[in-house]
């Protein structure tokens, strides 16, 4: 039997939409499921593979800090598509938030980030870059309260990071074990 949305209902409607939805699961039982919607993402981890470093961010995130305390992750730039194309989101979301202009992208996959919950895809990208192409000062939008920090941090001591589970962001564990397999000569 395959499965179908009966009904849904908005419970909340803002930033993120949240709806309970009315489903019948491929094995015929009637259950309700929550569904958080605001749209879908974009992700780089910019590297350069001359000085073999990468441009990473800081910034607080409220649902950390409400679980764990923590005060701020160690990120890749990320952030929503607003764009029909993800290039062009990615390459806006890098600039804003560490001031770097993205000219070569490599895809690495567009994926659920939380299919229990979500309807978030994410688009993962690599970017090389060079020193050059940091044209502005980065830190985000002022009028989205982001703060960001801007990390130019050593290839070899996040891959020492993602050893020891000091990476906790998941994009950004995927993103560095990604440019790991593809280019591991950056690492030694």
């Amino acid at each position: 039997m395959p499965p179908e949305i009966r009904g849904t209902r908005t419970v909340h409607d803002g930033w993120a939409s949240f709806v309970v939805a009315d489903v019948t699961t491929p094995e015929g039982a009637e259950v309700t499921r929550e569904i958080e919607d605001h749209g879908e993402a974009v992700c780089v981890l910019p590297y350069d593979p001359e000085r073999r470093v990468a441009l990473l961010i800081r910034q607080f995130r409220a649902p950390p800090f409400f679980t764990a305390g923590v005060a701020d992750l160690l990120e890749v730039p990320a952030g929503l598509l607003d764009e029909a194309d993800p290039a062009e989101g990615v390459r806006r979301e890098a600039f804003e938030e560490t001031g770097l202009r993205l000219s070569r992208l490599e895809p690495v996959s567009t994926v659920w980030s939380l299919p229990g919950i979500s309807t978030e895809r994410m688009h993962l990208f690599l970017a090389p870059y060079a020193e050059s192409d940091r044209e502005g000062p980065g830190g985000g939008l002022a009028e989205e309260h982001e703060a960001i920090t801007v990390v130019e941090m050593p290839l070899a001591a996040l891959a020492a990071m993602s050893e020891a589970g000091e990476i906790t962001d998941m994009k950004t564990l995927v993103l560095l074990l990604a440019l790991r397999l593809r280019r591991p000569e950056l690492f030694v």
